[in-house]
């Protein structure tokens, strides 16, 4: 039993892994991630997008019964897909995988200021139309149609910290990661934990990748205690209700851009 983590109920999380090297950094998180958390007593399941080959480009493929003469509409193909249990089967036993879990973690390298093409192709495909957004779920930046689980994005990043801070020539890391935490995941009803980094991945020594996992370690024991981030919610009356934009005079003084769907 891992000696650092506080007991905790047992939950289940998934882990979606994206780098084609099985020697990578990546996936040595990935790996310790899942020894971590199972030596606390979790489930955990692994989605290995390289390893399965995952296509990541939706296309008509994705919907068995789409006539082949008709035009792809995609949302409407993926609503009509999801509601009639009709999806390709790898996006079936994905969806299954997230109904399954407590909690998500992205385990990726930032590449080009986003996850890698085949971790992007998993979000396009398996977050359906209908099944993680939609008029028939709840309302997304609210609980969701992925409501009560939570997730965490676990990032190998191959500059110097310093770069991603807030005069950092590349810009602050959690707006490269906004789109994620706030449009993936609480969008679909995730609560977002604090993303987890790690910087020089490129050349990180021996030394430096034992305080980084230990680091890690430790944002794995507080997966299910952490607070979240403070996103508002769509349903709690700080947004209009035709035009979703922040109603004036809720922000702190000061505060632009991204900052201001924080609580």
């Amino acid at each position: 039993m891992n000696t650092h983590a506080p007991q905790q109920r047992p939950q289940r999380v998934l882990i979606v892994t994206a780098h084609p090297e099985p020697r990578s950094l990546t996936a040595a998180l990935a790996d310790f991630a899942v020894d971590r958390l199972r030596a606390a007593g979790h489930e955990v399941r692994v989605s290995d997008l390289y390893a399965m080959k995952w296509h990541a480009a939706i296309d008509a493929d994705d919907f068995p019964d789409h006539p082949a003469d008709t035009r792809l509409e995609v949302l409407a193909a993926q609503g009509g897909a999801t509601r009639a249990g009709r999806l390709a089967a790898d996006l079936a036993e994905e969806q299954e995988k997230l109904r399954w879990a407590d909690a998500v973690v992205l385990q990726f390298p930032l590449w080009w200021f986003s996850v890698p093409a085949v971790l992007k192709g998993w979000i396009d495909r398996v977050l359906t139309f209908g099944f993680a957004h939609g008029p028939d779920v709840p309302p997304p930046y609210s609980e969701g149609a992925l409501g009560g689980k939570r997730a965490l994005l676990a990032v190998s990043v191959g500059a110097r910290e310093s770069a991603f801070s807030d005069r950092g020539a590349h810009g602050p890391l959690a707006d490269l990661l906004f789109p994620l935490q706030h449009g993936v995941f609480w969008f679909t009803g995730m609560a977002a934990l604090e993303p987890f980094a790690v910087y020089g991945s490129a050349s990180l020594p021996e030394e430096e990748f034992a305080a980084a996992a230990e680091a890690y370690g430790r944002r794995l024991d507080g997966l299910f205690t952490e607070q979240p981030v403070p996103f508002r919610r769509l349903d709690g009356g700080d947004y209009g209700r035709t035009d979703m934009r922040l109603r004036e005079g809720l922000e702190r003084p000061g505060t632009t851009g991204l900052g201001l769907h924080l609580r």
